[in-house]
């Protein structure tokens, strides 16, 4: 999946609406991103990792394939 345009050098991607983060190297919808894009209601992560995204209350989105790491 191609990464959204602010967010070439970002992994994850968070929904505030949802609580809900988006793996940009494994989620392969990209309807569900681009409507994300749309609606403005996103957010990175610093350091751009699954478990800082855990760690601020973010769960991974159904649709990934079985995480094999954990993001760094």
């Amino acid at each position: 999946m191609e990464r959204p345009t602010r967010f070439e050098h970002h992994r994850f991607i968070g929904d505030k609406r949802t609580q809900r983060v988006y793996d940009l190297d494994t989620f392969t919808d990209t309807e569900v991103i681009d409507e994300l894009m749309a609606a403005g209601t996103y957010l990175c992560f610093g350091p751009d990792t699954l478990p800082e995204a855990r760690n601020r209350g973010y769960r991974l989105a159904e649709g990934h394939p079985s995480p094999t790491d954990d993001g760094e």
